[in-house]
């Protein structure tokens, strides 16, 4: 498929599965969307598609310098982009992006975990292409994004390396050497922890907490981005033996530890620009947490993720454990949920339900409202319910290669 054709796909009509087939009709579901993939192809469109045109890239810059002088300016971006989303055609192409070939690489590791070893096979073009997308500029190995990405601090150019990406080509690698026992793979991990312990910079907030920041030429105190460099750290200094990375990961969850509010959430960064608090960065930081957590074995982040998750439940699910997009908005959304949300919210339940007596049940609630209103009739996920209508542009990055992984690893834990 080459061309954006939002409204190709109708969702297909298929009643709840009983509670008891959830997993096998998951893993229908996973395998049917992998086969869609593979027609589809590894080139995406992606949410930021007018963002990355040079019009959008200078109407954002303009809003960041001045709001209400640069709303004029994007708002005929966010009308296309909600009202007619296959109209970002005109402005750009589609392209593969490293977070997708991560994802999907560890969706096909799960399911040859399971016991289906040609999953496996299938997985490798995905980790080769990883191995490609590296960023080039960088002697360890590091992805980012293929567009100059406009934040409200510059403009990262194209090929920047992101903490918040990199962790995702890491856990492909090491899901693969688990299966294979690769010292390529094995190789391409401590290059990995390399590049976060001596090129991502730390501020020290005080003695023993330093806020990670989100490359190598920033200097931002974003939550999500220490959490994800503290969980790189921790993993690759304690496989590899480097005990000055694990120090530097707990420097970084002492951050986040600090960071959390007296009602368990996290604002998204504390350096007084972006303070909102959302559905995907507070799962982002809290899996970080549990992933962490079962490296070092310390209490007061065991506290600090139950206390999280708590406020998770209570403000980022509604009645029906079902996802809230923010607690707190930084501005007018134009969506009421988003298929990212799902997958992260399904990856946060699986992480904790032996932890938390609800993650079981908001598991099962997320797959089944996934299973019954989210997939298409040719396999791809909807991105996004708008107040009006949906958005069926199927974005690899922005939630279908996680909604792939997440439903993967849901099937494959077994009934009970």
């Amino acid at each position: 498929m080459s061309t954006c054709r939002p409204g190709a796909g109708k969702l297909a009509a298929r009643p709840a599965p009983p509670a008891s087939s959830l997993r096998a009709a998951a893993l229908r579901v996973a395998q049917r969307h992998f086969a869609w993939q593979e027609e589809y192809g590894s080139l995406s469109w992606d949410p930021y598609d007018f963002w990355a045109h040079p019009l959008g890239q200078r109407a954002k810059a303009a809003y960041y310098r001045h709001q209400r002088l640069g709303l004029p300016l994007i708002a005929p971006f966010v009308v296309l982009d909600t009202v007619a989303p296959r109209s970002r055609a005109a402005v750009g192409g589609r392209r593969r992006f490293p977070v997708a070939d991560a994802h999907y690489a560890m969706g096909l590791c799960e399911l040859a975990r399971g016991g289906t070893r040609a999953w496996l096979r299938r997985a490798t073009p995905f980790l080769e292409a990883l191995v490609e997308e590296r960023c080039p500029a960088e002697a360890e190995y590091c992805w980012g994004y293929p567009f100059d990405w406009v934040t409200c601090v510059g403009t990262w150019p194209s090929g920047t390396p992101l903490i918040t990406s990199t962790p995702y080509g890491y856990e492909a690698f090491e899901a693969a050497f688990a299966l294979t026992g690769s010292e390529e793979c094995l190789a391409i991990m401590e290059s990995v922890g390399r590049f976060a312990f001596a090129r991502i910079p730390a501020a020290e907030v005080s003695p023993g907490v330093r806020a990670s920041a989100y490359t190598p030429t920033d200097h931002r105190r974003v939550v999500n981005a220490s959490a994800y460099r503290g969980f790189l750290l921790a993993a690759a200094g304690t496989r590899f033996g480097h005990a000055e990375w694990v120090r530097e990961a707990r420097a970084s969850f002492a951050f986040v530890l600090r960071s959390q509010r007296l009602d368990g959430s996290w604002l998204y960064a504390m350096d007084g620009e972006d303070a909102f608090v959302d559905n995907l960065h507070t799962c982002f930081v809290l899996k970080n947490l549990v992933k962490y957590q079962r490296v070092v074995m310390d209490d007061a982040v065991a506290d600090a993720v139950a206390r999280g998750y708590e406020y998770y439940k209570a403000s980022l699910l509604d009645d029906e454990h079902l996802p809230v997009p923010f607690a707190k908005a930084p501005r007018a959304t134009l969506h009421v949920r988003d298929v990212y949300d799902y997958a992260e919210g399904i990856n946060l339940a699986l992480l904790l339900r032996n932890a938390d007596p609800d993650a079981g049940a908001i598991a099962d609630a997320l797959v089944g409202d996934l299973l019954r209103h989210w997939v298409l009739d040719d396999g791809r996920f909807v991105s996004r319910q708008m107040l009006v209508g949906r958005n069926t542009v199927p974005y690899l990055r922005w939630g279908q290669a996680q909604t792939f992984r997440a439903l993967a690893c849901y099937a494959s834990i077994g009934e009970g």
